[in-house]
């Protein structure tokens, strides 16, 4: 076996245990037996639990973002409905459709934040990176889409995008991504001015 198929073996264990049962609950012994290994494999490629969970968290950002980015392209060519597609594909995760066989427990960077307070430490500060990228590709799209301040507008739509993640973890429903997409909605269409069709130039006069 290869030495990159066993590094994948690794973090895509460590993926799922640590997003089901939380970082400091789950041994390194439950991410070995999950990945078919011995612990000194593991040493091999990481030098504490701590940089495997940075490997598992990285591969999560790649893995949500991708799965996000696919998923509002799909859904329309137009700039403002995919800032809408936003709050659909929220839903989706939180009704555990968006990565087969994976249930629903939160947001794995919002707990990683909780776990590792310390904003100075590597994992916090990888959670916060991943929260900066959500914002920045909202940003894009409200950029493309027109808006008055697309900055704002993306900061306050990932502020309601966190707020339903949370009360949906804590509540077990994904109700709280639906009223999030309402109020969204209502966000976009106030920074977003009404695209009217421009006035046809009048026709020369013939002679």
């Amino acid at each position: 076996m290869s030495d990159t198929s066993t590094r994948d073996r690794l973090v895509d264990a460590a993926l799922e245990i640590f997003y089901a049962e939380g970082f400091h609950a789950s041994g390194i012994e439950r991410v070995v037996d999950a990945a078919g290994i011995s612990r000194t494999t593991l040493y091999r490629y990481f030098e504490s639990k701590d940089d495997l969970i940075l490997a598992a968290l990285e591969e999560r950002d790649r893995r949500f973002r991708e799965w996000l980015s696919n998923y509002v392209t799909r859904a329309s060519d137009e700039p403002a409905e995919r800032l809408r597609a936003v709050f659909r594909a929220l839903e989706l995760w939180i009704m555990g459709e968006a990565f087969p066989g994976q249930r629903f427990t939160g947001c794995m960077f919002v707990n990683a934040a909780a776990e590792f307070a310390d904003h100075q430490h590597p994992i916090h500060q990888l959670a916060a990176r991943h929260k900066m990228r959500i914002i920045d590709s909202l940003e894009k799209l409200a950029r493309e889409a027109g808006a008055s301040e697309p900055r704002l507008l993306a900061k306050r739509l990932a502020l309601l995008k966190e707020g339903a993640i949370v009360t949906a973890q804590v509540m077990g429903t994904a109700e709280p991504a639906r009223d999030a997409g309402d109020i969204a909605d209502r966000l976009i269409a106030d920074a977003i001015p009404e695209r009217r069709p421009q006035p046809r130039a009048p026709e020369a006069l013939s002679a």
